[in-house]
């Protein structure tokens, strides 16, 4: 079996594999959590190093936990700023990522992760009308600062669902990431949201190197408008009915502040 595994598209915007690779570099460059390894990177292509995959085990999840406390800790220069060193364009998926340069992280969560996702759900009819206005008023919320905390922007994954986390023989090796400043309890919600194995396991092991803030299952929805706004402009009114499930979520725990 070779050694790298080639990605290619023709048709993919401009940048796109050299912007993951910045994404790659930028979070091995931390130390923590292992990414898989650039062996080259083109205009239409990248190659990666082949991982092989092995089931889950408790183990492993909990050391990628506390690696994955590492990365996070590495930080970031603002939130929603790019990978160090990388000036071109963001994505998530094969869709842009708003690059910003935020000191304090409701104002660049909402307007930026949030809202125009939002927006492209509405046009593919992803979401209602009136579903969105609970999503919108969730933002409101959000950009207001009333979950912000002094929490310095971390160094995030940005779209570590399950299928992004490879389980190898030698432990957790992640893949395709939206890499950019952010908050570290968005990657975690994230797993929770497509469901992890061994979930517990994992923030276990974070845990061990860095405490979560009290109430943090409670954020869980407020960390998953981002990824849920993304599904609904994509796959439709499902994702759509639990955007709006998870704003209505987060506008109850706002009034409770």
């Amino acid at each position: 079996m070779p050694d790298t595994l080639v990605k290619s598209n023709p048709d993919a915007p401009p940048l796109f594999f050299e912007a993951e690779a910045a994404g790659l570099e930028w979070l091995a460059s931390a130390g923590g959590a292992r990414v898989v390894r650039v062996v080259s990177v083109a205009p239409g292509s990248i190659g990666l190093e082949r991982v092989p995959t092995v089931r889950p085990d408790a183990d492993a999840a909990r050391a990628f936990g506390a690696a994955l406390a590492v990365t996070h800790d590495a930080g970031a220069a603002a939130f929603g700023a790019p990978p160090d060193g990388w000036d071109g364009p963001l994505f998530i998926g094969r869709r842009p990522l708003p690059e910003a340069h935020e000191a304090t992280w409701g104002e660049f969560y909402a307007r930026d992760r949030v809202l125009p996702y939002l927006e492209l759900a509405i046009e593919a009819g992803g979401i209602g009308r009136g579903q969105a206005a609970i999503v919108r008023q969730a933002c409101d919320e959000i950009a207001a600062g009333v979950f912000d905390d002094d929490e310095p922007p971390s160094r995030i994954h940005g779209d570590l669902w399950n299928g992004n986390v490879l389980w190898s023989p030698q432990g957790v090796v992640l893949i395709d990431p939206a890499a950019h400043g952010g908050h570290r309890e968005t990657d975690l919600a994230m797993l929770a949201l497509f469901g992890c194995p061994y979930l517990d396991e994992i923030v276990d092991g974070y845990q061990g190197v860095r405490r979560l803030r009290t109430g943090w299952r409670e954020r869980i929805p407020l960390h998953q408008l981002h990824p849920l706004a993304v599904h609904a402009a994509s796959y439709g009114r499902g994702y759509g009915d639990a955007l709006a499930d998870a704003a209505a979520r987060v506008i109850a725990l706002a009034d409770t502040r």
